[in-house]
């Protein structure tokens, strides 16, 4: 009687609720505008890339037409006698020559003296220090017509003659404060415990620059060069201040832009545009074997 009662005074165990059926008709749909929202960076990132790459497809679907008259900007026929004969068109292959020697001496000298400076102004505590790091950034900040004119008039009150030499000495100055800015980046962000340990290895300064230092500061060195390079070779508003009668490859595009477009720019335009893809290819897949070899994501 005793455990009837006890069995009867237990409080009974709540029975669990049963759980709802989803209703698939009550599931939200799939919207275009919740995608957009949840992918917008991606839409817009690839939106800009789009935009960025059209003028240069357009450049390289016209490097395969067929020559219709003196300015070729209408679709004609698929040919490929520009590319068999880049040189085709008189001093085109001159003035990319020479565009291509200035903007590779004018690379040399700013990327060396680039480099002195972004050291000097990381690792060295010097009077006016401050003043030259505001200075570095005068010719990235100022329009670029006012660079041109500047030096224009300092050529012509030194009485020297307008040519290669005054193009060289311009793009020089000209790209020598965009290595600054990115080799002084990569400096201050090295670790000088790493050159510390060297020397504590018994390795001399040159010995732990050229085997420390300078392969810490490469990549930032060698972004200097190639954003040199392709300023020097496309820039156009301080070589016509300075080029006196030299004709470079961007002076002879603007030329024949009054006279004629000859389907052979559209060539060079498009081998520059592709050698310059495939090295950053080259680079992104060189970087990525070194990162797996030493396990790093």
């Amino acid at each position: 009687m005793r455990d009837l009662t006890r069995s009867l005074r237990r409080t009974p165990e709540p029975t669990p609720e049963p759980t709802p059926e989803r209703n698939p008709a009550r599931l939200p749909a799939w919207s275009p505008v919740a995608w957009i929202k949840r992918n917008l960076v991606v839409v817009a990132g690839l939106l800009t890339l789009a935009y960025l790459i059209l003028p240069n497809i357009v450049v390289m679907v016209f490097s395969f037409n067929r020559p219709a008259g003196k300015f070729n900007y209408s679709w004609r026929e698929f040919s490929t006698d520009a590319w068999r004969d880049p040189c085709g068109v008189a001093d085109l292959c001159g003035s990319l020559a020479l565009s291509l020697q200035i903007a590779l001496l004018a690379t040399v000298g700013a990327t060396v003296l680039g480099t002195m400076i972004a050291f000097a102004l990381v690792r060295y505590r010097f009077r006016a220090r401050g003043a030259i790091n505001s200075l570095i950034f005068l010719p990235m900040a100022m329009p670029e017509v006012v660079m041109a004119a500047s030096l224009l008039t300092l050529f012509l009150n030194l009485g020297a003659e307008l040519g290669f030499w005054t193009i060289l000495i311009a793009h020089t100055m000209f790209c020598l404060s965009f290595v600054v800015v990115a080799v002084k980046a990569r400096v201050m962000s090295m670790d000088p415990r790493l050159e510390e340990a060297a020397r504590d290895l018994y390795a001399g300064p040159v010995q732990t620059f050229l085997r420390v230092t300078l392969p810490m500061a490469a990549p930032g060195i060698a972004a200097g060069a190639l954003l040199a390079f392709a300023l020097s070779f496309d820039d156009f508003i301080i070589t016509n201040f300075n080029s006196g009668s030299t004709v470079t490859f961007p002076m002879f595009v603007w030329g024949s832009a009054q006279r004629g477009t000859p389907v052979q720019i559209n060539v060079v335009g498009t081998a520059m545009f592709v050698i310059a893809v495939l090295t950053v290819v080259l680079a992104q897949f060189i970087g990525a074997r070194r990162r797996n070899r030493a396990g790093r994501p």
